[in-house]
């Protein structure tokens, strides 16, 4: 017999006591336990009935975390994602309620309905079947009935879509995608399908929106960012080109199709980038260098092409090679009637080139398609100013000399015709004052082409001579009639020539 001592005896009578305290305690603990998931449940509950979903989104976390196997804390998680839009998170949450309660139907029709907009019709069919057998409401009954019964219909048309996009019948297989997708708004398959058809098609746009949609819906699709890339780069669109193969590689750096595209992009972006900083360097010479690059660099796609044959335009224009610049500029325009650009370049090229009356025609098409440029209004009116001019006098034809030419060109070409022109030359009355005349116009229009105000207004259409032509201010330079206002004046002053005036 155990022989216990008084103080062990005392313990002993207070255990019974110790235990009920004991229990109390351990009852209080899953008390609190449960009254903190209920009171996150509560909280989150009126949150998100008051439309605050982020914060009615952690008290539901909170919940979860509190106890894992609450299956109500999930479904209730799972409704604030769907609010948010988060249909991927939901899922998961709605498959862990069915799994803790495989009879809450309720659950189990949102995960069907979640699956049908992914596409997945086997599984969404099971889901509503399931549903039909587990004593639904008659609103539940009712719904599973008529999802299970579109999602039949999908099936169907799922087979036959992808049939005729076999058969190469494209309009009818985006007929059925059409009506697919309409549904099944997430189903990754059914936008890539139709996406193809669209680019059989040549609908690039659409076919563009549609794999823009993929490549969102599933995370790891390379395959979509390779072709968005490849469809960009078709259209001439290397920087957009870049951007979705850089997408492609930040998935999978070894992907073989977006490297070995990748290294193509970025060499012809390279080439474009460095020519349109030469443009803005005014290095017009070296730009046109690197554009004819980009053509030999990409030759199997028109649209870049075009794009440098139109910047060669440009350049030659801007760099005063009117001749040059005609027939680039005739090319682009032959295959873009409508490029406002080219029109603009080649009727400043024909203005260098003398032919007014093509660039009148060139600025009036660019008008017509861009009304408000002020580029082509200011080019019309001067090319109009031009063509009048012209018909009048022109001072680069009277010495022969380019619009281009410098000014010792200019002082050189007219030494050498006043030398031939000077009236003491002539003997014979007559020709005497045909030279006097032409002595006139060739001392004028050195006068005007050599001084560079004077040059720029006859360069703007004004004949700085002429006063009917001036347009207010400016100089009022003009030669008094005849020969008279030569006396006393020796245009070979500064070169070597001599000439004695006598006149009686």
């Amino acid at each position: 017999m155990l022989i216990l001592s008084p103080l062990s005896q005392k313990l002993l009578s207070y255990l019974p006591f110790l235990l009920v305290l004991l229990d109390l305690r351990y009852e209080g603990v899953v008390c609190g336990k449960d009254n903190s998931i209920e009171q996150h449940l509560e909280m989150g509950k009126k949150l998100l009935a008051a439309g605050q979903l982020a914060d009615a989104l952690s008290h539901f976390h909170a919940a979860v975390d509190g106890d894992p196997k609450n299956y109500l804390a999930y479904y209730r998680r799972a409704t604030v994602y769907l609010a948010m839009g988060k249909s991927k998170s939901a899922l998961p949450d709605l498959s862990k309620v069915i799994e803790l309660k495989p009879d809450f139907t309720s659950a189990r029709l949102q995960r069907g309905n979640l699956l049908l907009k992914q596409g997945k019709l086997d599984e969404a069919e099971s889901d509503f079947k399931k549903v039909l057998k587990s004593s639904p409401s008659s609103r539940e009954e009712q719904e599973a009935q008529s999802q299970l019964k579109k999602s039949d219909e999908i099936q169907r048309l799922v087979t036959q879509a992808r049939s005729d996009f076999e058969r190469k019948d494209y309009n009818t297989a985006t007929t059925h995608l059409d009506i697919i997708i309409d549904t099944c708004v997430w189903d990754v398959d059914s936008r890539e399908l139709r996406a193809e058809c669209f680019i059989e098609m040549g609908e690039m746009g659409k076919a563009i929106s549609d794999l823009k949609a993929a490549s969102k819906l599933r995370n790891d699709n390379t395959q979509a960012f390779y072709k968005l890339s490849t469809i960009y780069y078709n259209l001439g669109d290397h920087e957009m080109s870049l951007n979705e193969v850089r997408e492609c590689l930040k998935l999978d750096p070894d992907h073989k199709q977006c490297f070995s595209h990748y290294k193509q992009v970025k060499k012809l972006n390279k080439q474009i980038m460095s020519a349109e900083e030469l443009i803005q360097q005014q290095r017009y010479g070296d730009a046109v260098s690197k554009y004819e690059s980009v053509m030999k660099t990409e030759p199997n796609v028109p649209q870049y092409s075009l794009h440098a044959k139109e910047r060669i335009c440009h350049c030659l224009s801007k760099d005063q090679q009117g001749a040059r610049a005609i027939p680039v500029c005739s090319e682009v325009l032959q295959s873009d009637p409508q490029n406002v650009n080219a029109l603009k370049d080649r009727a400043e090229a024909y203005l260098q080139d003398e032919q007014y009356e093509e660039a009148i025609k060139d600025f009036e098409s660019a008008k017509e398609h861009s009304d408000n440029d002020r580029q082509i209004k200011e080019g019309l009116e001067r090319a109009q100013r031009l063509l009048k001019q012209s018909q009048k006098r022109d001072y680069y034809k009277i010495l022969g000399v380019k619009r281009t030419a410098q000014k010792k060109e200019i002082i050189k070409a007219y030494r050498k015709l006043a030398q031939q022109w000077h009236p003491d030359n002539f003997q014979d009355p007559e020709d005497k004052k045909k030279a006097e005349k032409k002595f006139i116009d060739i001392a004028q229009a050195k006068e005007v082409l050599t001084d560079p105000e004077m040059r720029s207004k006859f360069d703007q259409g004004e004949d700085p001579l002429d006063p009917e032509s001036q347009q207010g201010g400016g100089h009022h330079h003009h030669f008094h009639s005849g020969w008279d206002s030569f006396q006393g004046f020796n245009p070979f002053g500064s070169g070597p020539f001599n000439f004695k005036f006598s006149f009686n």
